[in-house]
């Protein structure tokens, strides 16, 4: 069912947009071929790989496959797409052009000075790497305009860049917002940090020893562990106390293999041990519905939540059922939420766009909290604009029994 969503996908994308997708504008109104001064332009970036897909006579080069590495930045044109029509039924003065970050026949810088001399005035993309957001983030800054990094949770070592905006947010803003919501939710429990060996887990356990230096509140007593690889239970159960009455086990790696191990065997020692876990944005992949789970409190942060209650969720589902027999991924909500949202402020701001990039108007699915951040070394510059709005998911049998 998904290979055939996907390859449906495909193939009404590349109806529109396959010969001209590097210059054509799309999505609203019309397809314009001059640049009306009156109108405001997007350029929106997305790995696509449509010259890998077909050959030079436009035959599909996989049968009835669909390479996974296609499916990401495909999704994420469909929901902006899908956000670019439903601003088409307002009639807004608006143009876009898409660009494939993967084509054979331009380069991205050649891409990007393209969107630069049509005039965009506002610059959307799906991020594939740190190079890809230096090179886009200093073309938008060279121009003065918005740079929205919808998706790549990192700063790409970009700094004084007041153009660049991170909606995914840092690993930085992760432990800052994590730490906040232990100060706010156990202040008093007895706080146990669990990492492996390794240099992630090192600039983890940095942050969150920084943030006890800074904070403005009482600063959390949390008591660091290195577990060796082959770690069970005993050896942490040696760092906890039974009578406590719960122990906030932090997880403090990326490592998905890891944290299902330390959710694993939290689990098994829950009958003596009530302890409940606090995670990772990682962690949303892992599938907690699994039996060596069971009974587990397991709580991790994230800057998206799609609630499946939510009229719009629930519209953009049924047209994805409808139209290509599958459900939409979260890439396809995100490409919604970006167009759509941005779209609407530099319909309402133009030029001065930049300077109301944190208001908080227009929401999709997200309250984003857009702010800004500053360089930790002196002299202080802007470095850039982040999303420091996080939800926390809390699961048990893989149910989510609440988000705060």
């Amino acid at each position: 069912m998904k290979s055939a969503f996907l390859y449906s996908l495909l193939f009404f994308f590349c109806l529109g947009v396959r010969a001209q997708v590097d210059t054509t504008h799309h999505g609203v109104d019309s397809l314009r071929r001059g640049v009306d001064s009156s109108r405001r332009m997007i350029a929106i970036f997305a790995p696509l790989y449509l010259d890998s897909a077909f050959d030079a006579t436009g035959a599909y080069r996989y049968d009835k496959n669909f390479p996974k590495f296609i499916n990401p930045g495909l999704e994420f044109y469909e929901g902006a797409q899908m956000a670019l029509d439903t601003l088409g039924t307002e009639h807004v003065p608006l143009d876009v052009r898409i660009y494939d970050t993967r084509s054979a026949g331009m380069t991205l810088q050649q891409q990007l000075d393209s969107a630069m001399s049509w005039g965009a005035g506002l610059m959307i993309a799906q991020v594939s790497s740190a190079t890809e957001l230096q090179q886009m983030a200093a073309a938008a800054l060279k121009k003065n305009i918005p740079f929205i990094n919808s998706n790549y949770p990192n700063d790409g070592g970009v700094t004084n860049n007041p153009s660049l905006v991170i909606l995914n947010s840092t690993l930085r803003a992760h432990c800052e917002g994590i730490y906040r919501y232990l100060q706010r939710n156990y202040p008093t429990k007895p706080l146990v940090f669990f990492r492996k060996k390794g240099t992630q887990e090192d600039r983890l356990k940095g942050y969150f020893t920084e943030l006890d230096k800074k904070t403005a509140g009482v600063p959390l007593k949390i008591k660091y562990v290195t577990l060796d690889d082959n770690f069970g239970a005993a050896a942490m159960a040696a760092n906890m106390d039974s009578s406590a009455g719960q122990t906030v086990c932090i997880a403090g790696s990326l490592d998905e293999d890891f944290a299902a191990k330390i959710c694993a065997q939290l689990a098994y020692l829950n009958k003596s041990y009530h302890t409940t876990v606090i995670g990772m944005p990682t962690w949303d992949g892992i599938d907690f519905a699994r039996p060596e789970f069971a009974g587990e409190e397991i709580t991790y942060s994230t800057p998206f939540y799609i609630n499946p209650a939510d009229t719009l969720v629930k519209l953009i589902t049924q047209n994805f059922k409808t139209k290509f027999y599958s459900r939409p991924s979260d890439m396809v909500f995100r490409g919604y939420e970006a167009a759509w949202r941005f779209a609407k402020m530099l319909l309402l701001h133009g030029k001065d766009l930049g300077g109301s990039i944190g208001e908080k108007k227009f929401k999709v699915f997200n309250d984003l909290e857009i702010m800004p951040v500053f360089s930790t070394r002196p002299p202080m510059t802007l470095d850039y604009f982040e999303n420091k709005k996080l939800y926390f998911i809390r699961k048990v049998d893989g149910n989510v029994v609440g988000v705060n």
